[in-house]
């Protein structure tokens, strides 16, 4: 039985494990920290199938230079004199065109669906996380920006996805949980959510079942080479004897992957969540406020609202209360009957998403080390794609035909 060794253990790293033990691998996984924290369980808890247009996109940058100027903008780049920062600026305008945006579209609706289903066998076992498919509302309040939704709302039509186009009077009459106070709103019907933490429990559960061996508190230090295989990992428990790897580590993986002599460009793109418990009164429909970018989720009796995205580095571990002032004002702007104040710095998430600078997901075996296997990059989506992806890598390893074409997906 072949050992494959996971190096992260967020969502994408547990969902490989799932499939890879499934067929019939003898899987670690090593993560550094707790596991009970991160992007894979402060994230909106969407699965979107609608989110077809890569980060990098044709007008990102001339928005971006303008957000740039604002402290409570939904997107920002943290100024600094750093190579990797320029390296990966260069590659996102590079990769920031209409050529670009129409050869992704196809590769991300194909593994977004895949994720879906992959979701709804793993609803049909056990729901225990509350998944639900209610759609994704994009709601917005200006005919700007209106404009700019209908456009893509055609985009995902022609690629097959269901779309409504709603007036303000059609978001009041399907959204009956509180008041909107928007100028319409499109509806991507097909799309899902769940409780992050919740299934987060659930896949947990899945690999005790499947005797996989999780290391948590186990940072990975070094790698032991013969013959450009990694034949064994060294980490800060001890050096473990390994057949294949898969590199899942989100934000960290530039810093693993340079130790094995490969270079690869993601930065952190810092976010912020906080979800109020309890509340009767709340949307019931999961939403995108547009003009902030504010990711609603109703997740059973509670609600959860995120947003922001800081290119910054890890080390970055301060709160921005302006650019949470930001979520909180939007949020009171779109749903005026919420009345939602500023949380406590203990009541707000933050969490470090792998953004690669053409904003697709890596997804692909290495071409300098035999048993290496990238699964990282994922930026807001990790969630969304990640048992299409634990299905992809299982795939790979195993030489089989992949279920999606992973030619976009390479590093």
């Amino acid at each position: 039985m072949k050992k494959v060794s996971i190096i992260g253990g967020g969502i994408i790293g547990l969902c490989s494990a799932y499939y890879l033990a499934k067929d019939g691998f003898e899987v670690t996984i090593f993560d550094q920290s707790a596991m009970d924290d991160g992007c894979s369980y402060g994230n909106a808890g969407m699965i979107v199938p609608s989110h077809i247009i890569p980060l990098a996109q044709p007008g990102m940058i001339a928005q971006g230079m303008k957000w740039m100027f604002d402290s409570k903008s939904p997107f920002y780049v943290k100024p600094r004199l750093n190579s990797d920062l320029i390296k990966w600026g260069l590659q996102f305008y590079k990769h920031a065109n209409e050529k670009h945006v129409a050869k992704a579209m196809p590769a991300l609706r194909d593994l977004s669906l895949l994720s879906k289903e992959l979701y709804q066998d793993f609803a049909k076992e056990n729901n225990s996380f509350f998944y639900q498919e209610k759609g994704l509302l994009m709601l917005y309040k200006t005919e700007k920006v209106g404009h700019e939704m209908f456009l893509e709302g055609r985009e995902a039509e022609k690629l097959g996805l269901k779309v409504d186009y709603l007036s303000a009077e059609a978001v009041a009459k399907l959204e009956k949980g509180t008041k909107t106070n928007v100028l319409g709103g499109v509806h991507y019907t097909g799309d899902a959510h769940l409780y992050p933490q919740k299934f987060m429990q659930f896949i947990k559960q899945e690999l005790a079942r499947l005797n996989v061996e999780i290391h948590s508190g186990t940072a990975v230090q070094d790698f032991v080479f013969y013959q450009n295989k990694i034949t064994k990992i060294v980490t800060s428990k001890g050096t473990f004897a390994t057949d294949e790897v898969v590199l899942a580590a989100g934000s960290w993986s530039p810093l693993l992957a340079k130790k094995l002599g490969i270079s690869v460009s993601i930065l952190p793109g810092k976010g912020y969540s906080f979800t109020l418990k309890d509340k009767n009164h709340k949307p019931s429909i999961p939403s995108i406020l547009c003009e902030g970018k504010v990711a609603v989720t109703p997740m059973n009796t509670d609600i959860r609202f995120g947003g922001t995205m800081e290119i910054t580095h890890t080390g970055d571990t301060q709160i921005n209360k302006n650019r949470l002032q930001g979520i909180v004002n939007s949020i009171n702007e779109f749903y005026p009957e919420m009345e939602v104040g500023m949380p406590e710095t203990q009541e707000t998430w933050f969490g470090f998403r792998p953004c690669t600078p053409s904003g697709m997901p890596i997804i692909n075996r290495s071409k300098k080390v035999v048993n290496l296997t990238f699964a990282t990059g994922h930026a807001m989506m990790g969630l969304s794609l990640a048992p299409a992806t634990g299905k992809i890598i299982t795939e790979i390893i195993s030489g089989k035909t992949t279920s999606v074409d992973t030619k976009m997906f390479q590093l």
